[in-house]
């Protein structure tokens, strides 16, 4: 396998998430099995594609202040993975230089490898963190935040907001921090299918049906090949298990999870319904997300997977027990475990996903029954996609989980009961 091997698939995948919008978590297994690259080879390919993506906004603000151009998005790129392998990884300079150069020359031709050359030799001449304090020393604070920490300034902001909410704003730097920090893979044990003991790996820091793994391929394991567990943040499961608590007076027989898509909650929540003798309902819009959530609860065949657009009434009124509206949102809840979804998102998707947010819950609020609980879920702890869009209901309670407090994706519940 050739040495240039990993830094030719972290290339293309920064190309892809810049060109196609591509997924970083779906695209850089397939190429690495492709291109039957494992081992180191694959640990680097996977450092060089997440950290530098995960690092992008710093690392854009070193090479602007040193390129006297536009830069081509291309040689770009090739610049942000050696300014990570300069800055953020023990690779020796001269090797980090050298390959940058040998990857624009297959890449791009010979024409911008001495201006790589040359702009990855000043980047070498400091460490990251004299670099960060020259560039923020006369920056606005959210500014310096942004370039310190890699998050768009708007980002920073609505953070800073979600803090100030639950009154730790202080608390913002570790947060941002928390973003970067590459996340273990968990993994959850589905109740009735196995348990918690019988999959490797350590206990949850929050749920008590994770494990948290070290290392290694989850796929490896028997149980998540076959569905009886699967790969889920204990954020994630602690909604599912939140909402199956909350008690209910009358029958608890029907579920729906309204937005299931891709499926990880669905599954959870399919096997608390199938222990208590309750039936779920699946029900996912896009037909191509739907066939994610059958994989999903391939150990759970009594689960009903329906297509429809979740604004539209596709049940009669109060016909379900509890639902779970995980709506569609920003994502920024998930900036560590999907670093390419801070620099996907812009403050004006807001503008869309709130309206389609409350347009969701009034749904599910029509479809439960009187007494029946709804939970508004989140991947996001943005004021305007959690507490703004439950303003003015029946909230009966509201729960949070946090990066840099519990180990988990920044995700918001609030329970509303229908009366």
């Amino acid at each position: 396998m050739s040495a240039s091997a990993p830094r030719a698939i972290a290339y293309e995948v920064l190309r892809a998430v810049e060109e196609r919008d591509a997924y970083v978590n779906l695209l850089l297994p397939r190429l690495l099995d492709d291109h039957r690259v494992t081992g180191r080879d694959a640990a680097l390919a996977t450092e060089l594609t997440h950290g530098t993506i995960r690092l992008r906004g710093t690392y854009d603000a070193i090479l602007d202040s040193l390129a006297n151009r536009p830069l081509d998005p291309g040689v770009r790129d090739v610049l942000r993975l050696g300014a990570h392998q300069l800055l953020s990884m023990r690779i020796p300079a001269h090797a980090a230089v050298s390959t940058s150069v040998a990857l624009v020359r297959r890449e791009l031709g010979h024409k911008p490898a001495g201006f790589v050359n040359a702009v990855l030799r000043r980047v070498g001449e400091h460490d990251l963190e004299t670099w960060v304090e020259r560039l923020t020393q006369d920056a606005a604070p959210d500014d310096a935040l942004a370039i310190r920490f890699s998050h768009p300034t708007w980002v920073v902001q609505q953070l800073r907001d979600a803090l100030e909410v639950v009154d730790a704003v202080d608390e913002l730097e570790s947060l941002l921090a928390a973003d970067n920090a590459a996340p273990k893979v968990t993994l959850v044990a589905r109740p009735g299918l196995v348990e918690p003991g019988d999959l490797p790996g350590s206990p949850g820091r929050v749920s008590p049906i994770a494990r948290v793994l070290d290392g290694g391929d989850p796929g490896a394991v028997a149980a998540v090949r076959d569905g009886r567990a699967g790969v889920q943040d204990e954020g994630s499961q602690m909604v599912a298990l939140t909402l199956a608590d909350v008690p209910l007076e009358g029958p608890d027989e029907r579920w729906l999870d309204l937005c299931a898509g891709p499926g990880g909650k669905a599954a959870l929540l399919g096997a608390l319904a199938a222990e208590r003798g309750a039936h779920l309902v699946a029900n996912e819009v896009q037909p191509h997300r739907a066939e994610l959530v059958r994989q999903a609860l391939r150990a759970l065949p009594e689960v009903e997977v329906t297509v429809h657009d979740g604004r539209e009434t596709a049940w009669p009124e109060a016909s379900f027990d509890r639902v779970l509206l995980d709506a569609p949102c920003s994502g920024l809840g998930a900036l560590r475990r999907r670093p390419e979804s801070r620099w996907r998102r812009g403050a004006a998707d807001l503008d869309q996903l709130v309206p389609l947010q409350r347009d969701l819950l009034q749904s599910a609020l029509r479809l439960v029954r009187p007494g029946g609980v709804v939970g508004y879920a989140t991947c996001s702890p943005v004021p305007a996609e959690t507490l703004g869009v439950v303003d003015g209901l029946d909230v009966e309670s509201v729960h949070r989980w946090w990066p840099h407090r519990d180990g988990t994706d920044a995700m918001f519940l609030a329970v509303l009961r229908r009366h």
